[in-house]
């Protein structure tokens, strides 16, 4: 068997470039692209030291370490958190990878008849790498900031009825949400109806105004309201939504201007 030393240097000094530019971009990393050059360069010549006779263990910890002088050079070392920040999204986004390559490699080289595998001669090449590496690793970028963004905008809220009763749920800052009571400018969290199906407390209408109608909107007054832990000040009211939010994995939308600014942050 053929190895084409320079071409295994390249290719992953290409990897391990793509994947400190991941990390760079889903952390947010000011650094400049020398720096990741750099990193990548780390890698991509450790892979001559491969070649000399290791022990499992001593491999494992020669790989440990590489990938840490990889991110300390790639984005400098500030404390023991960030670093292994870094490091912990490296590695997430090469299994990540990894895995995909792995799969479709093993879709190539391996066909069935029936119950009984065999290979088919074919097999992922370096050139396919390249290809898929970036197509791959860019799905991963778009996803897990879709991901952020939608878990960033939810919280955890605890409602005290005037009964009594609590009500611990999940709440969706909805930037849509402006609703507040015309008379006394309180603003209106939305909640299930099912969550309040046996709640037999004295109500108030609310007029409210929607694209294609107008409608009073059914609202109890609370007594207490903690989001994230934190009390929030203002009176609200809670109004009842016929739609349930299932499709947002939550129970209830916030309106958009009942955080305030140190809540909002916190859950950034």
């Amino acid at each position: 068997m053929k190895l084409y030393l320079d071409l295994i240097i390249l290719l992953n000094l290409f990897l391990d470039y793509v994947l400190l530019l991941v990390v760079s971009i889903i952390l947010k990393r000011n650094v400049k692209m020398l720096r990741i050059v750099l990193g990548a360069l780390v890698g991509g010549v450790s892979v001559l030291a491969l070649f000399l006779s290791f022990t499992s263990a001593t491999l494992f910890i020669f790989k440990i370490f590489i990938s840490i002088l990889m991110v300390i050079v790639a984005f400098s070392y500030k404390n023991i958190k960030y670093t292994l920040n870094n490091l912990f999204y490296l590695y997430i986004i090469s299994i990540t990878l990894g895995g995909f390559l792995y799969f479709v490699n093993d879709q190539l080289a391996y066909k069935n008849n029936g119950l009984f595998f065999y290979h088919s001669g074919l097999s992922i090449n370096w050139i396919l790498v390249i290809i898929l590496t970036p197509i791959i690793t860019f799905i991963y970028i778009f996803q897990t900031k879709k991901l952020k963004e939608k878990f960033s905008k939810i919280y955890k809220v605890n409602i005290t009825l005037l009964n009594g009763k609590e009500l611990n749920i999940s709440g969706f800052l909805d930037t849509g949400n402006s609703l507040i009571d015309p008379y006394k400018k309180r603003p209106i969290i939305m909640v299930n109806k099912e969550l309040l199906d046996t709640y037999n407390e004295k109500y108030i209408l609310v007029p409210c105004t929607t694209v294609n109608s107008k409608s009073m909107l059914k609202c109890f007054k609370i007594e207490k309201l903690l989001i994230n832990g934190k009390k929030i000040e203002e009176d609200v009211l809670l109004g009842i939504s016929d739609n349930n939010f299932d499709s947002l994995g939550v129970e209830c939308l916030l309106q958009k201007n009942i955080l305030k600014g140190e809540i909002y942050e916190e859950n950034n």
